[in-house]
């Protein structure tokens, strides 16, 4: 290379230069290169990446040596700084040692800027340096303070002589940066970044005052902390500034406290843009808005997220016209949105988004036409409308997601077409979606989930790049077919999760090339599945098709996508076998559930080894017919969520399912199985061990050490549980031991059980007192359930002041004394049943600070006095279930607490209560709820309500001294599905107001001193009622016989000497009055017919009885069932023509429960005695009523199950 050659090239501007430290650097036949570096291998080398290239100089120069450029200066062979540059072959290669740079005079060196086109010659590189072996890449951290890692600055001065630009961004440069840096002494620099580096956390340094020509200054995640200093105020000319950080709450923050804000940029007379994100602003209210507008007229961006700024917004913002980026997000503005923002001409940007706005949001904003962004997500007071769109707008990002945005949206959303991000997630946006949205077509994500759209879905097929779309739900219906998108080739997410779409789901939709996501659970669709072409390019990951109707056996080709990790189809109606060898194809598989559908999974022992199955980290085959555990289970050493619920499985808990490694949640309720094998305590990462509803028995197993959730319920297990139990449940949210034959006292040790929210120790034989400190613990408590066991003693008066107990259920032990008055504490109280005990007490009206409590039982104990409370205040506006029967109530029946009651007296929307329950959440990330439970009387049956419909409500005040008139009022709870006042003292009419109780479907007004008519109003009106019983009362007239009431039998009326008509033998005059006057002389043909043929029946009947044995038998038989049922409603026992227990059985739907005499069921059984009457328990997830061996007999109204000689009990 010539000398003047050489010359030009130092005319060329390098800026920004990043450290590396090289070992060894080989070129080949450079032409400049006359001593290979080989020569000198001892030699140090220090180069510098080049960042930035400015000027003439290509980046292809740069990839054409290896995307590295290098300058080398060594002073041991250079003799002067002169003859750095003297252009000699013999000295053309330079280098310099920087660990001894006292050694130059910097002052004479020229602009090194150029050095590096030196090498542009060379041929080639033996290797790129990526990888050469000899080399090592590594920053420059050659002593421990930051001083000599700058002393690379001194080089830089001269290099930027003519340069006015350093950026050191992302280099990790770690330690402190004092005030007397070599880096202050750069006073041409204009533009520095020392963004992304590792400072930590170290004092924000003062020394960038000296730099007072610089223009652009970024210090962003740099790594400083604390105030930010008013030297830095003095940089009059800087255009742009950023301080700002990411917040983490542990980590000290930059801080404007003194300086404040204002005192910062009151200088800034030139500043364009200012990024403070995340740094502690601590401007009282608005002042930030003024210090702002005061100082910054040039203002273009304002970015001032996390901040910790209050509001509200004021209009002094307004002076910055030239405004066009504003973010103010995550701050506590707390604040309306003011309408000026649409006067800003030139915005184009807007964060708002977690500020806690509110109020309705100015629809005059989203038209401002030079608008691209718009986020205000995470407001979740923040409301309002969509406007009509302009045509041709600019918005291009749109994002209302958590906000309380409604109304439907307009058809000229379609205007916005050049919006790319549009998610309105979880608003209350409703109606159809427009079938303008086609005209988007530069959309690429999507998100309109958790709204209440309804209808069909529209065609996205002119978005072409559109890689996200989430509709899940919402109530969208109609049928996706291949046209919905067949043109979306770049489609990765597709969400339709919980609607109503239906149909069959198209083959096409598993064709893109593109799609790993795809998610339809929750929704109606059927048919079967086909099977699917084209897998082995298919790039599915994630297939969910749970909770649909669809039908047929699992297609194969299912399990031949080879990158699919996850796997559901449960709760369908899918059928057939399944050879769980298939999966071991799905070498990628982690989460597979077949769970709830009619399938057989079987496995081939003798097949594939264990071994070549996938490891899975979720398997759910619950309800699949298994009978063993299948043998590749004990292989899965990455196993988290197993569940093989309600299966067949018999025999043993094989003991090394206690050793899988990381097993976190096992679930074998509803199997066969006997004994238990191994110690879950072995099980060291379970948290959710669930084996109740089985047939386990002997002691209670070890508990897993860190268990969460533990339901041992409905076994057969029998022992004394352990004095220390608590100490095992240290981390335990749930434990329930119900429906076991555990005995002995409640150990006090279980009060160490802290984090416990819900204990269920019902249905046992726990004996002895309620320890103490058990009520102490319903602060932390929310359900409390001791249930039907023998506990005795008095109910400890140590409810604390903050307790948070939701159910408290003591029923059925023989606890004495009164109702605790410091049970007023728990406020929260949802369910309170103390019956069956011996509680003598009056109504407790203490309670009344409970406001949402919806089932209050004190049925069969010693209460006495008035029913209901005093005063004006409204008590238990939500109660939906009252059973105080078989107490020692008087007076007249209440009338004024029962308006309160509005539960009972307004209807709520039944789509939406058909899957609302009674329920504590224990676990919510999790779905694991407590189901409260309830037994009630029902037409005459005991039910236990496993699952209490919140619209399910009764009224049952039977056996008291209740007496006067039944209160007209009683006709405005038009929610009330069971009403029952029998067994009291009751006068008067039966008033015509009942007939507004049109969801009723049992009423029961038996045995009180009720006269008059039955209400015609009643049959016309009461079209659910399925039970009905007036008997032994004092009614008169003609009984009502049309809709309902004609379904009923004589044991509904009898009892009333004045009543007539079907179904009493007792016949009615015309129209149920006495008979008109008639002259003597005419002569009653219907009388005498009337008589013939009672006559001539008769003969009929009995002649066969007489002549006839085997209808003897069966007219005996059929008497005997009859009487029976006439019989113990009344109370009364009898016994038939044979010994015998007669059993019954029913299945039963969740909405209604059937009639409790079935008549065509019990038409063809042969009579065997005595007649009972269980208790039956309502399960309406497994939608069937069982027979319930504990439930203890009562006597009238319920039917008795008392033999002739001794009560029947359990």
């Amino acid at each position: 290379m010539k000398r003047h050659q050489t010359q030009r090239v130092f005319s060329e501007t390098v800026i920004g230069l990043n450290i590396i430290q090289l070992h060894a650097l080989y070129f080949e036949r450079s032409s400049l290169l006359t001593t290979p570096l080989s020569s000198n291998p001892s030699l140090p080398l220090l180069g510098f990446q080049i960042r930035t290239v400015f000027g003439r100089l290509p980046p292809t120069r740069l990839r054409s040596t290896g995307s590295w450029a290098f300058i080398f200066v060594n002073p041991p062979l250079i003799p002067s700084p002169q003859r750095l540059f003297a252009g000699s072959n013999e000295n053309s290669v330079l280098f310099i040692d920087f660990l001894d740079t006292h050694m130059l005079n910097f002052a004479r060196l020229p602009d090194l800027s150029g050095l590096w086109p030196m090498f542009e010659r060379s041929e080639r590189l033996v290797a790129q340096i990526e990888k050469q072996p000899r080399i090592r890449f590594s920053f420059f951290h050659k002593t421990e303070t930051l001083e000599s890692e700058f002393r690379l600055l001194y080089v830089a001065r001269c290099t930027l002589q003519r340069g006015t630009g350093l950026n050191l961004s992302s280099e990790s440069i770690s330690g402190g940066l004092d005030n007397s840096s070599s880096l202050f002494s750069l006073q041409y620099l204009q533009n520095l970044s020392l963004a992304y580096n590792k400072f930590n956390y170290s004092q924000f340094p003062s020394g960038f005052d000296k730099l007072t020509n610089l223009r652009h200054l970024n210090l962003s995640n740099a790594g400083f902390a604390g105030q930010i200093p008013i030297e830095l105020s003095s940089l009059r000319r800087l255009v742009i500034l950023d301080l700002s950080t990411l917040y983490f709450p542990e980590i000290p923050p930059l801080k404007l406290e003194n300086p404040n804000l204002e005192m910062l940029v009151q200088n800034f007379a030139e500043l364009i843009e200012l990024y403070l994100d995340g740094v502690n602003i601590s401007e009282q209210g608005d002042e930030w808005c003024g210090a702002l507008s005061s100082s910054l007229k040039n203002l273009t961006v304002l970015s001032l997220s996390n901040c910790n700024l209050l509001g509200p917004l004021n209009p002094s913002l307004l002076k910055l016209q030239s405004l066009s980026s504003i973010r103010l997000d995550n701050n506590n503005l707390s604040a309306l949105v003011p309408e000026f923002f649409a006067n800003f001409t030139n915005l184009t940007s807007l964060r708002l988004s977690s500020s806690g706005l509110f109020d309705i949001f100015p629809e005059k904003i989203f038209q401002v036409p030079t608008l691209e962004v718009l986020d205000l997500s995470n407001n979740a007071r923040l409301g309002g409308s969509l406007p009509d769109f302009p045509q041709n707008g600019y918005l291009r990002t749109l994002v209302l997601s958590h906000t309380n945005f409604s109304g439907k949206l307009p058809h000229s959303i379609g205007n916005l077409t050049m919006l790319s991000r549009m998610d309105f997630s979880s608003c209350n946006f409703s109606g159809s979606i427009p079938t303008t949205m086609a005209n988007l077509t530069q959309l690429l994500y999507l998100d309109m989930s958790f709204n209440n759209f309804t209808g069909p879905i529209p065609s996205f097929s002119k978005a072409k790049n559109l890689t996200q779309i989430n509709l899940s739900h919402n109530d969208l219906t109609g049928q996706i077919t291949s046209t919905h998108w067949e043109e979306l080739k770049n489609l990765v997410n597709l969400d339709l999760r919980d609607n109503s779409l239906n149909g069959s789901i198209s083959v096409s939709l598993f064709s893109h090339l593109s799609l790993r996501y795809l998610q339809l659970p929750n929704n109606q669709f059927s048919g079967e599945l086909n099977q699917i072409p084209n897998i082995s390019s298919n790039v599915l990951e994630y297939l969910d098709l749970s909770t649909n109707n669809l039908e047929g056996a699992i297609p194969v080709s299912v399990f031949n996508f080879r990158g699919l990790k996850i796997l559901s189809l449960s709760s369908n109606n899918l059928t057939g076998s399944v050879q769980l060898n298939m999966i071991h194809q799905l070498t990628n598989l982690s989460s597979l559930d077949l769970s709830y559908n009619s399938l057989s999974i079987e496995f081939n022992r003798t097949g594939s080894p264990s071994s070549s199955f996938p490891n899975i980290t979720t398997l759910k085959l619950a309800s699949s017919k298994l009978k063993v555990f299948p043998d590749f289970l004990r292989n899965q050493s990455k196993l988290v969520v197993l569940d093989l619920s309600d299966n067949e499985i018999g025999a043993e808990i094989p003991y090394w399912i206690w050793k899988l490694p990381f097993l976190q949640q096992l679930n074998l309720s509803f199997n066969n199985l006997v004994t238990l094998e191994g110690s879950p305590r072995h099980a060291f990462y379970l948290t959710i061990l669930d084996i109740r509803s089985n047939r386990l028995q002997g002691q209670l197993p070890d508990l897993p050490p860190f268990a969460t959730y533990l339901d041992f319920s409905k076994n057969n297990f029998s022992s004394i549980i352990p004095s220390d139990i608590g100490d095992f449940l240290s981390y335990a949210y749930f434990f329930s031991l119900s429906s076991n034959e555990f005995k002995g006292s409640i150990h006090a040790s279980i009060c160490n059980a802290t984090y416990l929210r819900v204990l269920d120790l019902s249905n046992n034989s726990f004996s002895g007192m309620i320890p103490e400190c058990l009520v102490g613990m319903s602060s932390t408590l929310g359900v409390l359930n001791l249930g039907r066991n023998n506990l005795h003693g008095m109910v400890p008066d140590t409810f604390p002041d903050n307790c948070g107990l939701q159910t408290l259920d003591l029923n059925g032990n023989q606890l004495v004394g009164q109702v605790p008055e410091s049970l007023e504490h728990c406020t929260r109280l949802e369910v309170f049943n103390i019956g069956n005990n011996h509680i003598e007490d009056i109504f407790p009206c203490h309670l009344k600070n409970a406001s949402i409590l919806r089932v209050l039982v004190l049925r069969s104990n010693n209460f006495s006095g008035h029913l209901g409370c005093e005063g004006k205040n409204a008590t238990w506006p939500m109660l939906q279930i009252l059973d105080v029967a078989s107490n020692n109530f008087n007076g007249r029946l209440p009338i004024k607490c029962f308006y309160t009651w509005k539960a009972m007296s307004e209807s709520e929307d039944e789509t939406e209560s058909e899957l609302n329950h009674l329920r504590f959440e224990v676990l919510g990330f999790d779905k694991f709820y407590y189901q409260d439970a309830v037994t009630v009387t029902v037409k005459g049956l005991s039910m236990e309500l496993v699952k209490i419909l919140t619209i399910f409500t009764s009224i049952d005040v039977s056996g008291n001294n209740l007496e006067g008139t039944i209160p007209e009022g009683y006709g405005g709870l038009s929610s009330l599905y069971v009403l029952n006042l029998s067994h009291n003292a009751l006068s008067g009419q039966i008033p015509k107001s009942l007939a507004n109780l049109t969801q009723l479907e049992s009423l029961d007004l038996s045995n009180n001193k009720l006269t008059g008519e039955i209400p015609m109003q009643l049959a016309e009106s009461l079209i659910f009622l399925s039970f009905l019983d007036l008997s032994f009362n004092q009614l008169v007239g003609q009984i009502p016989n049309i809709k309902q009431f004609s379904t009923f039998s004589e044991s509904s009326y009898e009892g009333n000497k004045g009543l007539c008509g079907f179904p009493l033998m007792n016949k009615c005059s015309d129209g149920g009055t006495p008979p008109s006057a008639k002259s003597p002389e005419t002569f009653d043909w219907q009388f005498i017919l009337t008589g013939l043929g009672f006559g001539v029946g008769a003969a009929l009947f009995v002649a066969p009885l007489v002549f006839w044995e085997k209808g003897r038998r069966w007219y005996n038989e059929s008497t005997d069932k009859i009487v029976l049922v006439i019989l113990t409603m009344i109370g009364l026992s009898y016994t038939g023509s044979k010994d015998g227990k007669l059993e019954a059985e029913e299945d039963i739907e969740d909405d209604s429960i059937e009639d409790y005499v079935d008549e065509d069921e019990t038409e063809n059984e042969e009579f065997r005695g005595q007649y009972c009457v269980f208790c039956s328990k309502l399960d309406s997830s497994r939608k069937r009523v069982t027979h319930d061996p504990k439930c203890i007999c009562r006597s009238s109204p319920l039917i008795s199950s008392s033999s002739s000689t001794s009560s029947s009990s359990s």
